[in-house]
């Protein structure tokens, strides 16, 4: 294995250079793709006179990071550089510098004027922002690419891999070149789609998502409304994520917990990793019904965040009594001023620790939810 990455690195220098050194033609592009062949990087393409070449914009799917590559192998086209530095590295992965680093609407008049000259090739434009496995749906299509020209032609991309998955979230460019040249192939199916025009004043937005609606059902995934800001936040959160920990203070919690039913074995893992965060928000919460816990476990996959927002009363619920007889709290609202506190006069065993109440800031409530940890372990241990 190590010999073949070796090997497809040394030709993939070889396919860089030769793509180089020869101009823009299609014997270029037929050598650089029997290398690629060789490399493993297989491209496929639907009937190749559905391709309209007339059209200035392309619109496809995000799946890999050298999908511009893959494309550019079949026609020539260029791909706007929209993050990292500009240098050596952008124009090594085929990327087009523009020379524009401020907003997007700077970005859509510099592509109008580079389209305006005929003799540019093509862009190919990627509005999800973001690569997908493309397998579960489309990211929500960001509309400036299709404020640049008035007729589109969308491509459907589908990446094959035998063994190791796509498009690894979070994983870097350099990471996903490695393992193209590991593993023993990898399949780009190519389809080219009818060429869409804009409909009379229709805006951006809508032209992005009947463009984004048309991909989806060619591709057979959903069309999600989950942007490339959704997917970074997401992927922020699991990184932030610690997992669960057995430390010796816990197994003897699990220890002294009455054995569940054989019938529970069958739950499935996400509904085990709720029920076992839920029970760590119970701990340092009684007072909040469990199924409230697990509500809002399931929306927000954070322990901390959950707490949170049963705290500063963005949860309602109707607060458990320990004991029957025990007054009730007040409700919680939505309102941060009646977010709801426990109040000292509940009746608990004496010698359970009393609930304290909570402050306003989150430094203050982390310090007392510390404390209110130490004083339940003690009184576990008690």
């Amino acid at each position: 294995g190590l010999c073949l990455l070796v090997l497809r690195v040394f030709i993939g220098v070889h396919v860089f250079l030769v793509s180089c050194a020869l101009p823009d033609s299609v014997l270029r592009r037929f050598i650089v793709r029997v290398m690629c062949s060789v490399l493993g990087l297989f491209v496929r393409q639907s009937d190749p006179r559905l391709r309209d070449t007339s059209v200035r914009v392309y619109i496809a799917n995000h799946v890999t990071q050298f999908d511009h590559n893959v494309i550019n192998l079949l026609t020539s086209c260029n791909t706007p550089a929209l993050n990292g530095a500009p240098g050596f590295l952008c124009w090594s992965r085929g990327f087009m510098e523009l020379g524009v680093t401020g907003s997007r609407a700077e970005l859509v008049d510099s592509l109008k004027v580079y389209s305006s000259h005929r003799a540019n090739p093509p862009l190919l434009l990627f509005p999800e922002e973001a690569a997908t496995n493309g397998r579960a749906g489309l990211l929500q299509f960001s509309s400036w690419p299709f404020s640049i020209l008035d007729v589109v032609q969308p491509v459907a991309l589908q990446v094959q891999r035998p063994l190791i998955t796509v498009s690894v979230a979070d994983s870097s460019w350099i990471a996903e070149l490695l393992w193209t040249f590991f593993v023993p192939f990898t399949v780009y199916q190519v389809r080219w789609m009818p060429s869409v025009p804009r409909r009379a004043e229709e805006l951006s937005e809508d032209f992005a998502l009947r463009v984004q609606e048309l991909l989806a059902m060619e591709l057979g995934v959903v069309s999600t409304r989950l942007t490339a800001a959704d997917k970074a936040e997401h992927m922020k959160r699991l990184r932030h994520t610690s997992p669960l920990s057995f430390t010796p203070a816990s197994s003897q919690t699990l220890a002294a917990t009455p054995r569940a039913p054989s019938s529970l074995a069958a739950v499935a893992p996400e509904e085990v990793r709720i029920a076992a965060m839920a029970q760590r928000v119970k701990e340092v919460l009684p007072h909040v019904p469990l199924e409230v816990i697990r509500i809002d476990l399931a929306q927000t996959n954070c322990v901390d965040t959950t707490i949170a927002n049963l705290l500063e009363g963005r949860v309602p619920f109707n607060p458990e009594s320990e004991e029957p007889g025990t007054d009730l709290p007040a409700p919680s609202t939505s309102q941060p001023a009646a977010a709801f506190v426990v109040q000292s006069s509940v009746a608990v065993p004496p010698s359970k620790p009393a609930t304290k109440q909570f402050a306003k800031s989150p430094v203050e409530r982390h310090l007392s939810l510390q404390e209110r940890k130490r004083a339940l372990y003690d009184y576990a241990r008690r």
